[in-house]
Parts: structure tokens; C-alpha cells; sequence
């Protein structure tokens, strides 16, 4: 993947990612705006349950948003530096192809799966390439 390209597609989830956190703002008032003239007591308010939840709900998606967004700042930081194409832990190559499927990314394949339990635990999975 050139630089051009990166550049891009990172502009591109970032975007994407304001517009989430824009639309996830808006929710998480609404939410508030609506409660706010109820019961504000949430424990023996039959809807406050509702209420409580989809209030942590939506902050959970808004910090995950927000922590999506400093990862892709972060990306065109390593991109504007030169160290885009290369991992964190490993100073190995990450491929283009893992780029494009997960552009923020910070390690290669094999640091990736060294570090998810998930991904060692899998007797048949074969051992990562070295292009992945």
C-alpha cells in the first residue's frame, strides 16, 4: 500500500469515526434531555433500569469510538514519520494487506497472535507466515 493510499483510507475511517462520535453525542443528550424531567430514582423507577443501561450503553460506544479516533491520529503520526509499515513491538514489517484490514493497526501478525490468548489457545491453528 503506498502512502497516498494509507493516508487515505486512515482520513477516511476518521471521518467515519467523528461523524460515529458526533451521532453517539447526540444519543447519550437525548438520553439525558429525556430522563432528566423523570423519576430520578433509578432503582425503583421501572424504566430507570432501561434508562441506566442504555446510558452506559451508548458511553461505552462513545469511548470506544474516542479510543478508535486517537489510534487513527496516532497511525498518521507513525505514517507522517515513516513508521507506519513497521511494528511496535517487533520493528518487523506489517503487510499491506493487514494495513487495509485494520488500518490503526500498531504490530504485525505474529505480536498480534503472541499477545491474544484467544489465538494461542487454538491447537489447530497453523503457526502465522511471515507475509501476514
Amino acid at each position: 500500500m503506498e502512502e497516498s493510499a494509507a493516508r487515505e483510507l486512515l482520513g477516511a475511517q476518521r471521518q467515519a469515526t467523528l461523524t460515529r462520535i458526533s451521532a453517539l453525542t447526540d444519543d447519550f443528550e437525548g438520553i439525558v434531555a429525556t430522563s432528566s424531567g423523570s423519576n430520578l430514582d433509578d432503582e425503583h423507577d421501572p424504566e430507570g433500569a432501561t434508562v441506566a443501561f442504555e446510558r452506559a450503553q451508548v458511553t461505552a460506544l462513545l469511548d470506544g469510538a474516542r479510543a478508535h479516533l486517537d489510534d487513527l491520529d496516532r497511525a498518521l503520526a507513525r505514517l507522517a514519520a515513516g513508521a507506519y509499515w513497521v511494528c511496535e513491538r517487533c520493528s518487523a514489517p506489517i503487510t499491506s494487506e493487514r494495513l487495509r484490514a485494520r488500518p490503526a493497526i500498531r504490530t504485525c501478525i505474529r505480536c498480534a497472535a503472541a499477545r491474544s490468548p484467544r489465538l494461542r489457545k487454538q491447537p489447530n491453528r497453523p503457526p502465522a507466515s511471515e507475509n501476514e
